[in-house]
């Protein structure tokens, strides 16, 4: 009987880390908190505005689902909260819902999150994780790719002083152009020196400040805080009623405070309309979320479960859902800066979320005065880093069906939507999944000389036997490919007329499913009536398990040899060798 303690532990990570919290890990996560607060404030207002949100929707993505994460969570640096390609899917999502009231906007957004918590909450208990990988590099790249240059385009019109919609590169280029005449100089020029300031940090202000004499610690700090410095600075310099700076836009009116608890709008029509948007939010969710973890926890020598994260990351959306805010997911940036400045154990997220809660309480409302092209300016430096010109060579020098599907995502996204993109991505995923293992690779072996290997007669010098054919099949076989196999065997055969038995080298199979045992039996039957041995060799142990249970070892028109070699010598091959095969 399982333990309830045990249950406990499985499901609520925070039992196990906080038992051996100590001083030392509380110095760390705190450190890593603060630097992490100064990049998520001016970061949640940019991501809620993308979004087509109010800025204060930003703030309350980052509070309750921070805890959320640190309690349920196996990532001791990932840092949840909003991120630029979830918000750009966000607004494309909920924007029919805005045009008509921003309200109706914010209630689709909340609806979004939830239906992405639940999602991801029952792919959890369900231990679906393994369904991530079916969304090919290539496919996520690809989209990730193109939504980053979607992103910067929806904030060109930022920086020049007004503001265009659009779903598709094309259409915010030719808005842009056609609105050009009321672009304000004074934001251009300013957007212009902001870009730069923060591209320039980003790439060589780390090295400026070691050279003035800061430690790599505080250098690295320094840049990571220049956008909450910006924001601090434009914020003050409005304020300050400088004349000339009148023209320049500003965010609005934040609502300070905390978020209320409420539970989402409940028409059923909201929920019909948005289920396909929150999926696809939530499997690029996931996936990046997953990716980070990962990649993060290997550093570390740390665990991550990834059906453990789908349960953190659901409970994240679902505390979105019911705190008025967008969908969230882990962020790549934050997560490595999170690691970078100390971060121990998941309690530096819930450090950033008391942070954050005191940032929407004291100074939210006071940030209304801060410029929107600033916002504009921190979203394109962060999205730059999600472009990777690169993979299009690497992806078509090593596939060339791994380059169409790259290139067909990036395209959809860049030209349809956003949403068309990914689903692209999803469908060819999979699609090429079945195609590659409905034709598995199959090749006809022969014996290396001298030991008691077999390789393909195309790439080797091995010897064969003239009436004994090997078919060699390296994939599993199942529904999809089983009729493949059999017209595979039956080509061989036409080919070969004097062949008296032929073997099927099963090393590479790890299952055979039921349709695929059908399709055995009957190249079983059409060999026998051809007299012909139909053998089998290196079958797995499960795999012969099952083959146990059925009739298909009886009616067997041959035998099942433990090895490869052994089939041979039982054949009496090595007694019959033709000329070695070049």
């Amino acid at each position: 009987m399982t333990n309830p303690s045990n249950i406990l532990i499985k499901y609520l990570p925070i039992l196990v880390w906080t038992k051996k919290y100590n001083k030392g890990d509380a110095t760390g996560d705190l450190s890593a908190a603060i630097i992490v607060t100064l990049m998520l404030v001016p970061q949640a207002l940019a991501y809620a505005v993308l979004s087509g949100l109010p800025p204060q929707v930003g703030l309350y993505a980052s509070m309750l689902p921070l805890i959320a994460y640190a309690i349920f969570g196996t990532s001791s640096t990932l840092a949840v909260g909003p991120v630029a390609v979830a918000s750009l899917m966000t607004a494309t999502a909920i924007q029919p819902f805005s045009a008509i009231d921003i309200s109706l906007g914010i209630q689709a957004a909340v609806i979004l999150a939830c239906i992405s918590g639940f999602i991801l909450v029952l792919a959890g208990l369900f231990r679906l994780g393994f369904l991530a990988n079916f969304l090919s590099h290539p496919v996520i790249t690809g989209f990730i790719s193109a939504a980053s240059i979607v992103i910067a385009t929806s904030q060109l019109s930022t920086l020049l002083g007004y503001s265009v919609g659009g779903d598709t590169v094309i259409e915010l280029v030719r808005t842009i152009y056609d609105n050009i005449d009321k672009t304000d100089s004074v934001t251009l020029t300013l957007s212009i020196i902001t870009l730069l300031f923060l591209i320039v940090n980003k790439k060589y202000g780390g090295t400026l400040w070691i050279n003035i004499g800061l430690s790599k610690f505080w250098a690295q700090t320094a840049v990571r805080i220049a956008p909450a410095f910006l924001v601090l600075l434009g914020t003050l310099a409005i304020k300050a009623d400088i004349p000339w700076l009148d023209s320049v836009r500003t965010v609005g009116d934040i609502t300070g405070g905390l978020p209320s608890l409420s539970m989402p709008n409940t028409d059923l029509s909201l929920w019909q309309a948005l289920w396909l948007p929150a999926v696809l939010i939530t499997i690029i969710g996931y996936v990046e979320s997953i990716s980070v973890a990962q990649s993060l926890a290997l550093k570390r020598k740390e665990r991550i479960d990834p059906d453990q994260e789908l349960i953190a990351l659901g409970m994240s959306n679902l505390a979105a859902g019911f705190t008025a805010a967008l969908p969230v997911s882990g962020g790549v940036s934050r997560s490595v800066v999170n690691m970078d400045a100390g971060a121990v154990t998941p309690a530096a997220g819930l450090i950033t979320a008391f942070g954050m809660i005191i940032a929407s309480v004291f100074i939210a409302n006071w940030l209304g005065d801060l410029p929107r092209f600033i916002l504009a300016t921190i979203i394109i430096v962060a999205v730059m880093s999600l472009f990777d010109a690169g993979v299009f060579k690497r992806t078509w020098q090593y596939s060339y069906h791994d380059f169409m599907a790259l290139i067909i995502t990036f395209s959809m996204t860049l030209l349809v939507n956003v949403q068309s993109g990914i689903t692209a991505g999803v469908l060819l995923s999979i699609g090429l999944h079945l195609y590659r293992s409905s034709r598995p690779h199959t090749a006809i072996v022969g014996h290396v000389p001298g030991t008691e290997h077999f390789r393909n007669i195309d790439r080797h010098e091995v010897e064969v036997c003239p009436d004994v054919i090997t078919i060699r099949v390296d994939e599993s076989l199942y529904f999809a490919n089983a009729r493949f196999l059999e017209q595979r065997i039956l080509e061989v055969l036409a080919e070969n007329k004097m062949t008296k038995h032929l073997i099927l080298m099963c090393c590479a199979v790890n299952d055979i499913d039921g349709s695929a045992l059908e399709v055995l039996e009957t190249v079983n039957e059409q060999l026998k009536t051809l007299g012909v041995g139909f053998h089998l060799s290196e079958v797995k142990g499960p795999i012969m398990d099952k083959l146990n249970k059925s009739h298909f070892i009886e009616l067997l028109n041959g035998k099942v040899h433990l090895t490869q070699f052994k089939a041979y010598e039982e054949l009496s091959c090595f007694n019959t060798y033709s000329q070695p095969n070049n």
